[in-house]
């Protein structure tokens, strides 16, 4: 009987078919991974083959690559390669075969090309960031062709022009917008109803907020700062449910603040710099959850409403350069941790609430310019986070509470024109480094334990009561670079030893009753620039010694002072330096002076042929000792078995050539660390390299050696047009030379003050560096740290940008150098054992903090764009202060730029705009707070967008192109 056959068990059935579905899951994955793979290998090479990419190759599945995720089919849904150095386009097969692709993130790269239409194949796209690339041209008006998922549109920090589509408007399902480009706001944004965050801050936004962004019931951030917004804060705002944070800052927003607030979950409003007039809302008084307050800036008047001081969460609170009056409100900081208190500027009245720091946690009091009356509270005394308090110019009465002087974080007391009284201490916090207490009744001795003072750079006590002599222990404080004790008692004779004030740039003791010489020893303070010494009673001889310093302003007036002025004062620029000294004579009659009498003799006298004699001696001994020390010097150069190359680079020359070549007519500079020389190497005339000679006597020790070794390596590892190119190093045991790629131009600093140095053999060019030039420079060096802070792994940090560290190749390619104070980051900031730089660049943190990081060199990078906008030297400002405090001032004082400028860029007014933006990015690259400076390859990106900007020629008076916000902290 022929057997029927039966059917396959059930589970047997579901296990073949479970097979053929791994099998055919299996192919389509090895499908995705194959055409996958090789798009991205694709997109890698269109895109330059950064190194950063070096892993991606054919072999590895792209699943385990840095920057892509896979979905569990092994397709690819996330690409995300921020800062990889990225170039060239986005290229048209980007969405062929990442078909899955959800989310694309290319931030701070270097592509170019107009908005990315390919990307509307990518029909499954949620999140798109390309913000900080170099995009170009208009939005397309057909933007909502994008995918109908996207949530997130991040295109800030490009280069777009136009108006905004209003098409972006029907991408309904937008979470977050961040746009930038100079247009109005299309009313369309109110249809967005899922929109959360809506961020277009330095956006050059013109015209009016509209009023549909009312209707916007899920939004929750607002940023529309530093824009050009103009008329009314619209009401809606005020009333959105979801509301936490509203950006409306630096803009010309006019009116009044509206005054019913509904939107309660506001943590954060900031409407300052703008044109707004009218009361504080009491309604503020009401949100309950609010963090940050500023509205610094404006035209507000009335009372600070009461209510604010009751808000439990309020840690910031700004409202500085208004019109406000009445009293602070009593229980403010009472019910809150406050961090920030800066009233200043107002015309309030009253006193100081008792309880500011009744949450423990403030650390800056600002509150001068004001009509504030009473003692300064005592709660203050246990305040230990306060780091700076500012109460100047108001009418404080009392004694300074005596634990206010020992605040173990306080860097910075200003209490100049006050009616406060009161002794020094003897110790002071170990960080202080401002005292200001100017018009004041201070009274009593400078106190012998002063020299405990180490951190202060600032002693302003003109103006009070102080007696007795000045002790010998003040003048050990290394790092005081501002002295005012003019208008008090002092008496007694000056400190004859003040080597150690190497810092001091200001020295006041007028109207005191101080006595004795002059000491000659006050000709070693070469940084010394304004010394005035005026009605006391100092008697004896002027010293000539005085002569050797670089004085801009002199004022021996009113003493009794004899003899003759040293020649280099006889001259109308010191015409009133010596009045009121009966007894004082000079060479010639220009300053009114007794014409001193010379005795005429036909024979030399015996003190003069001595004299004579022992300078002869003197010199012959030199002359002998310097030619045999360069003896031995040529022979050690010469010999060419102690010397090691290690080379960076191939090099068509040897150490031999190098060596031969360190003669001094070969010299073109020398610096602290050592002599630099113009060698001529190659087969062909006219190549040059430059080689930096560091000589140092005494044998490096194996940890100095390694850590030397080191650097170099690291330097010669770096290759970027911006970054002068280190060639080789040629060592010995007692010195290194370091060779160079050759600049033609030399540094930035000749250029810019080459003629005011003439005098003193200065490098002095008759080519003008004109502002277009001017703005390249800023490029270039702005490229080279960029690469050094961003694109370097570990990241590097100069720690001594200046204009001389800055060279300029036959073109005025500016290329960063001089890297003998760079050290490498790790992951942690590092710490210093001393601080370095120079004098006029280094920033204030050093006066409190031995921790630095790249915003050191960003500081740095401000003063210099402050000298390319003014011409003046880093450490040139009026009276007391640097270039950046100067340029500080001038800005918070309304001062227009056209005044502060450099006379070789003031004629063509065609470049104004360009200037006031730089001058205002320099402002905010000094900002005194670290956190508050932009990264470099923000300032880098602003630069670029200002150079394309202006070549389009679309730049208007106005034009803002950052947040210039920190502007303010400076």
């Amino acid at each position: 009987m022929t057997r029927v056959p039966r059917p396959p068990p059930l589970n047997i059935f579901f296990s073949f078919l479970f097979i053929v579905a791994v099998e055919f899951s299996c192919a389509n994955s090895q499908q995705f991974l194959t055409s996958e793979r090789s798009t991205l290998l694709s997109l890698k090479q269109q895109w330059g083959n950064p190194p950063s990419l070096n892993t991606w190759n054919a072999t590895s599945s792209p699943c385990n690559w840095p920057g892509v995720l896979c979905n569990s089919n092994s397709s690819v849904i996330i690409l995300v390669l921020q800062s990889k150095g990225l170039i060239g386009r986005i290229p048209p097969f980007i969405c062929d075969h990442l078909r899955n692709l959800e989310n694309l993130d290319l931030t701070n790269n270097f592509l170019t090309g107009e908005f990315p239409r390919v990307l509307y194949n990518c029909s499954k796209l949620v999140e798109i960031d390309i913000a900080y690339n170099g995009f170009v041209g208009r939005l397309p008006d057909d933007i909502d062709r994008l995918s109908s998922r996207l949530k997130t549109i991040d295109i800030g920090g490009n280069n777009f022009t136009g108006d905004i589509p209003p098409a972006i408007g029907n991408l309904s399902a937008l979470i977050s917008l961040y746009i930038f480009t100079a247009a109005e706001i299309p009313s369309e944004f109110g249809k967005l109803s899922n929109l959360t965050y809506l961020l277009m801050h330095q956006s050059n936004l013109i015209g009016k907020i509209p009023e549909s962004l009312a209707n916007l019931s899920s939004l929750e951030c607002l940023d529309f700062s530093s824009n050009s917004l103009e008329d009314e804060i619209p009401s809606g705002l005020f009333l959105l449910k979801n509301l936490r944070i509203l950006f409306l800052y630096f803009n010309a927003l006019s009116g009044k603040i509206p005054a019913m607030i509904e939107s309660l979950n506001l943590t954060e409003i900031d409407l300052s710099e703008n044109k707004l007039n009218g009361s504080i809302p009491d309604d503020f008084g009401k949100l309950q959850q609010l963090e940050v307050l500023s509205l610094f800036l404006n035209q507000l008047s009335g009372n600070i409403p009461a209510g604010i001081s009751q808000i439990p969460t309020l840690r910031i609170f700004k409202v500085f350069s208004n019109n406000l009056n009445g009293e602070l409100p009593s229980e403010i900081g009472l019910h809150s941790k406050l961090e920030a208190f800066d009233v200043a500027g107002n015309k309030l009245t009253g006193k100081l609430p008792e309880n500011l720091c009744g949450g423990g946690t403030l650390f800056t009091m600002v509150a001068f310019a004001n009509n504030l009356t009473g003692e300064i509270p005592n709660s203050l005394q246990s305040c230990e986070k306060l780091r700076s308090v500012q109460l100047y110019n108001n009418s404080f009465t009392g004694e300074l509470p005596p634990g206010i002087w020992t605040l173990s974080n306080l860097s910075s007391l200003r209490l100049t024109g006050n009616f406060l009284s009161g002794e020094l201490p003897i110790t002071v916090p170990w960080n202080l480094s401002r005292l200001e207490i100017s018009d004041n009744k201070f009274s009593g001795q400078i106190p012998e334990g002063i020299s405990s003072w180490t951190k202060l750079n600032v002693f302003k006590a003109s103006n009070n009561m102080f007696t007795g002599e000045i002790p010998a222990t003040f003048t050990h404080l290394s790092q005081l670079s501002v002295l005012q004790l003019d208008g008090n008692s002092l008496s007694g004779q000056l400190p004859s030893e003040i080597k150690s004030w190497n810092s001091l740039t200001t020295l006041h003791l007028a109207r005191n009753k101080l006595s004795g010489p002059i000491p000659p020893a006050i000709s070693y303070l070469k940084r010394l620039l304004d010394l005035d010494l005026s009605e006391n009673q100092l008697s004896g001889k002027i010293p000539p010694q005085l002569s050797r310093l670089r004085l801009n302003t002199l004022n021996l007036s009113s003493n009794k002072l004899t003899g003759r002025i040293p020649f280099t004062f006889d001259n109308l620029a010191f015409q009133n330096s010596f009045l009121n000294n009966p007894n004082l004579c000079a060479s010639s009659q220009i300053l009114n002076l007794h014409k001193c009498y010379t005795k005429s003799s036909s024979r030399p006298s015996k003190i003069i042929v001595l004299s004579a004699f022992i300078i002869l001696v003197t010199i012959l001994c030199t002359l002998f000792v310097v030619l045999f020390r360069r003896h031995l010097k040529h022979k050690h150069i010469h010999d060419l078995t102690i010397w090691n190359l290690t080379s960076f680079h191939i090099l068509d020359f040897t150490e031999s050539n190098i060596l031969s070549s360190l003669t001094e007519n070969n010299l073109i500079g020398s610096g602290g660390s050592g002599k630099v020389y113009q060698i001529e190497i190659g087969r062909r005339r006219g190549e040059y390299v430059a080689a930096k000679m560091i000589w140092n006597p005494k044998k490096l020790d194996d940890t100095l050696e390694k850590e030397f070794l080191s650097e170099i390596h690291i330097l010669g590892s770096i290759r970027h047009s911006n970054i002068i190119k280190l060639l080789c190093c040629i060592s010995s045991e007692d010195s290194k030379i370091l060779v160079y790629e050759y600049m033609e131009n030399r540094s930035l600093d000749k250029w810019l003050h080459g003629k005011k140095r003439k005098s003193q053999g200065g490098l002095v060019h008759p080519t003008i560096l004109d502002w277009p030039r001017r703005l390249q420079i800023a490029i270039g060096a702005a490229q080279g740290l960029c690469y050094m802070h961003h694109h370097c792994s570990p990241a590097i940090i100069h720690r001594d940008i200046k204009s001389s560290n800055i060279l300029l190749d036959s073109d005025f390619k500016a290329k960063i150098a001089d890297f003998g104070l760079a050290k490498i980051l790790t992951s942690q900031t590092n710490t210093m054992s001393a601080i370095a730089g120079s004098f006029g660049y280094i920033p204030p943190e050093y006066a409190y903090s031995s921790k630095v990081n790249e915003r050191v060199d960003v500081y740095s990078f401000g003063v210099v764009l402050l000298e390319l906008v003014t011409g003046k030297e880093a450490h040139e400002g009026d009276e007391d202060m640097n270039l950046a405090e100067w340029a500080c001032r001038n800005y918070s004082e309304g001062k227009y730029v056209v005044e502060a400028l450099d006379p070789e860029i003031k004629q063509d007014d065609s470049y104004m705009e360009e200037i006031r933006i730089v001058f205002k990015l320099g402002l905010i690259c000094t900002n005194t707070l670290p956190s508050s400076r932009p990264q470099m390859k923000e300032v880098l990106g602003i630069l670029l967008k200002l150079n394309l900007i202006s070549r389009n020629k679309v730049l208007k008076e106005g034009t803002d192109i950052f947040d210039d916000k920190s502007v303010k902290g400076c």
